[in-house]
């Protein structure tokens, strides 16, 4: 029996669905395998649980932000490989500044590109 290529774990970071589920589909629709959080206390539950190589975080959530949230990953020696897209709607210098300050290896505004974010998702996981 052929052992099947495990997928990419992908952990979206999300408190708002209309961006939530659309990301869960694109993400699932390319093949990897997706995991959802809806606020700052489930990613760190599911970075814990699942180890993704990917996680894509939004910053202002209700609970715990995604700054903190990346300082907790950047933290975890067992996700010392992973990958930390901000994609947030906070685009002042000195907030972009401040993702890459905490361990971000990219930082995407909102509004953006589903297609851009797939390629940019893509070429981080191969590097």
């Amino acid at each position: 029996m052929k052992k099947v290529k495990d997928k990419m774990k992908v952990l979206v970071v999300d408190d708002d669905p209309s961006i939530l589920l659309p990301l869960e589909f694109l993400m699932r629709k390319n093949g990897f395998n997706v995991f959802i959080a809806r606020n700052g206390t489930e990613a760190i539950e599911s970075v814990n649980k699942e180890l993704p190589q990917v996680v894509v975080l939004d910053i202002m959530m209700p609970d715990v932000d995604g700054y903190e949230v990346c300082r907790y990953i950047r933290s975890k020696e067992e996700m010392n490989g992973a990958k930390v897209i901000f994609l947030s709607a906070k685009t002042k210098e000195a907030d972009i500044k401040k993702g890459y300050e905490v361990g971000a290896d990219l930082y995407i505004p909102k509004p953006f590109s589903p297609r851009f974010l797939m390629e940019k998702i893509k070429e981080l996981s191969a590097s």
